[in-house]
């Protein structure tokens, strides 16, 4: 049973879930996870899973909102749904029964074969049950660690989370504990570099004087490291940053814009395709402030849709 004097221990130990990483490759599988188990969770649906169920849903949030990668991210979902037990969130009904290698790695025939479940463990899960407010913090703190804010309502709404009481979650997020300090400056200084106008599109609305709907995206993404220097930013309407975010389009090293062939659907001429190949309408205002390769090569490998249509240039 989980009590309010260890919920602290509770969101350290979804804080400090073993993540994946090198060289800026991301590998978000077990926060993917968990948000998955925490959707099924506030639905009241059965605290285990079996595998299989598991790797097909978790896969195919993976293959919207991981990196593209050639490997179907299904057959690398029993990674995180067997490794999640080492960060004491997460239990297998009978581990004894699957073969693990001399790297930790289960064998996938076992976990198959006999039918394993996983699932949070009973005392999360009922907690996470009984108090939709601690689930929306963990779930906002696992957003918040892994992926850009433009996304997360993306995310929320496919694993089915959704905000117990409105207004909660402005305060939650503002309170959050995964989060990376952030250069109060950098929006400013980014928007200031394009004169106030979306790279893309060229958007440039106020209201009583004030810029509206225009953001300063991270090209590495500021939770995968990205640095708040003008170089890793660029100035997007709310629309483009959205697109950018979820790898909609990238930039070539020459600032030409290159859209996926994932976009389809009414207006996507008008929002997207109009501007594939075509430079950025908006540029910094000096070259010491244009994006910088490092972080254009990295958005390409981590976060674009179609990494093997890019044209040789790139």
């Amino acid at each position: 049973m989980v009590t309010p004097e260890n919920i602290d221990q509770m969101l350290e130990r979804f804080r400090r879930l073993r993540v994946w990483s090198r060289y800026g490759w991301r590998a978000p599988y077990k926060p993917l996870m968990i948000l998955w188990a925490i959707g099924r969770c506030l639905r009241g649906e059965a605290r285990m899973a079996i595998f299989e169920q598991a790797r097909a849903e978790v896969g195919a949030l993976a293959a919207r909102f991981g990196p593209y990668r050639r490997r179907n991210p299904s057959a690398v979902m029993h990674e995180p749904f067997w490794r999640l037990q080492n960060d004491g969130v997460w239990e297998i009904d009978r581990p004894n029964l699957v073969t693990v290698n001399s790297a930790g790695a289960a064998r996938v025939p076992d976990l198959v074969q006999h039918k394993i479940c996983g699932g949070l463990t009973e005392a999360y899960y009922q907690a996470l049950r009984n108090d939709p407010q601690l689930a929306w913090r963990v779930a906002m703190n696992l957003l918040a660690a892994h992926f850009p804010e433009s996304i997360h309502d993306h995310i929320l709404g496919s694993v089915g989370i959704d905000e117990p009481i409105a207004g909660l979650g402005v305060e939650l997020v503002e309170s959050l504990t995964f989060r990376r300090p952030r250069d109060p400056a950098f929006r400013r200084a980014v928007l200031v570099a394009y004169a106030n106008r979306c790279a893309v599109c060229e958007m440039s609305l106020n209201v009583s004087g004030s810029v509206v709907a225009l953001e300063a995206a991270h090209i590495r993404w500021h939770a995968s490291g990205g640095s708040d220097e003008v170089r890793n930013g660029l100035a997007l309407c709310v629309l483009h940053h959205k697109l950018f975010d979820l790898g909609a389009f990238i930039l070539l090293p020459d600032l030409r814009v290159f859209v996926s062939s994932k976009v389809e659907g009414r207006g996507a001429d008008n929002a997207l395709e109009r501007y594939h190949r075509a430079h950025l309408l908006a540029h910094p205002n000096s070259d010491e402030k244009k994006p910088a390769p490092e972080y254009l090569c990295w958005h390409r490998r981590e976060v674009f849709r179609s990494p093997y249509e890019i044209p040789s240039i790139a």
